[in-house]
């Protein structure tokens, strides 16, 4: 029998492991208080985790993401709507 080989989008991937990491530390700046956009916006202008609180994680979730990549995925998301 022969095996076939599925080709898939990493980008595709990387896409969604972003808008998901996205959409739980924002949850979690908003569920401590904070204004998530400003938070996000301060760190990814800066890079300085400090503006990210660490309750649930979210420092050590935003920090694994590459900040270009981000905003690449961001901005294409915007443009598609």
């Amino acid at each position: 029998m022969l095996e076939k080989t599925n080709l898939y989008n990493s980008e595709i991937f990387e896409d969604a492991l972003v808008k998901k990491t996205l959409q739980e530390v924002y949850n979690s700046l908003e569920e401590r208080g904070y204004n998530p956009v400003n938070q996000l916006v301060g760190y990814f202008i800066s890079g300085d985790p400090g503006y990210i609180s660490s309750y649930q994680d979210a420092r050590g979730k935003i920090s694994e993401l590459d900040r270009s990549k981000v905003l690449i995925t961001v901005l294409k998301d915007y443009l598609d709507k």
